[in-house]
């Protein structure tokens, strides 16, 4: 009789945990969704139904996420965290939300993501980081993200991002990149040969518009000349950052080395920086051939018109006086013969 109990009141718990939903919070069963939005929460719900697949966070006060925030909804698919406070995510904030898709973080207060963040992510469809601080990306996640085929990092505070971040991305097929601060120097060439490239293969993007230098602020990145770009320069080790010679708007600071290479080599500080010589561009060097062959062609034709000209005026010239020139000799001669028979014997 106690074990039919015992077993009777587990099940009846069991059943109210798999049906409970938090205070605050509405649950939809037939959706398996958990709209928790405009309820001023601070933190994530602890007694989330198991069984949640999207779940609604927007609109709150929620200024952190620890680690682990999301261990009772393993099943999540998607995740709505818009306007917030949130300036610090923990490493593992998502950890073991090993089928989440999608991920909307716009409208927050972040300033920067480690790449750790997404290592527990590897079905992840969609990543807004929209209207946010983020002023740097990773290098590198450190692994590829296979799934990802929306990326958004518009209305930032981004300079540069590193191609190697993007190339992680080999299924992505939107970009939304605007209103950010870019600087257009050498070291986003590397980000408009990958966007080139991305755009030949389909891939559909907002745009590029450069902030500085000065030279190109306003300009969509994508409409300046490859050729305008200097390449960037390599740092001698022992270097400092005070001692580079700036390279027209591609210049940029190098950071120190360590003091160990530093004081091993001190005369590397008396090299001067140049630039690494630009590959020969095939399409300018027959369009500077052609250009030349038909400049020549035509002053070559202009000199034969000219010695024509020439040759048909001094032929003309010459007939038209040497005619009445020996007309004129005629009777002359005449006149000196009669005057000769004229003469006394």
């Amino acid at each position: 009789m106690k074990g039919e109990l015992f077993l009777l009141s587990s099940v009846i718990f069991v059943l109210q945990v798999v049906g409970a939903c938090p205070e605050k919070c509405r649950c939809h069963s037939s959706s398996s969704s958990v709209d928790c939005s405009q309820q001023g929460l601070a933190e994530i719900p602890s007694d989330l139904p198991p069984q949640t697949l999207t779940l609604h966070l927007q609109d709150n006060q929620i200024h952190q996420l620890p680690a682990f925030a999301f261990r009772s909804v393993p099943q999540l698919t998607s995740l709505n965290l818009c306007n917030n406070s949130l300036s610090n995510l923990a490493p593992g904030a998502f950890h073991g939300l090993q089928h989440l898709q999608v991920l909307n973080l716009t409208q927050n207060s972040l300033h920067s993501l480690e790449s750790r963040l997404f290592h527990s992510l590897p079905r992840l469809r969609e990543l807004d980081l929209s209207s946010n601080n983020i002023s740097h990306l990773p290098i590198s996640l450190g692994q590829r993200w296979e799934n990802l085929t929306i990326f958004a990092v518009q209305q930032n505070q981004l300079q540069q991002l590193d191609r190697a971040f993007l190339e992680s991305m080999p299924s992505v097929k939107l970009l939304f990149l605007k209103e950010n601060l870019w600087k257009c120097n050498c070291h986003l060439l590397s980000l408009k040969l990958w966007l080139e490239k991305f755009i030949y293969k389909g891939g559909i993007m907002d745009s590029v518009i450069c902030a500085s230098p000065d030279t190109w602020k306003g300009k969509d990145l994508l409409k300046i000349p490859l050729e305008l770009y200097q390449p960037c320069p390599f740092p001698f080790p022992g270097l400092q950052t005070s001692q580079l010679q700036p390279l027209g708007s591609a210049h940029w600071a190098v950071p120190s080395p360590p003091d160990s290479d530093s004081a091993g080599e001190p005369d590397h500080a008396e090299h001067e920086l140049k630039p690494k010589p630009r590959p020969a561009n095939l399409r300018h060097a027959m369009a500077t051939v052609i250009i030349t062959g038909v400049v020549c062609g035509i002053v070559c034709l202009m000199m034969l018109v000219a010695t024509i000209y020439g040759c048909t005026y001094a032929a003309i010239t010459a007939q038209y006086h040497g005619g009445p020139l020996a007309q004129t000799e005629e009777p002359t001669k005449t006149e000196g013969k009669e005057l000769l028979d004229s003469s006394p014997a």
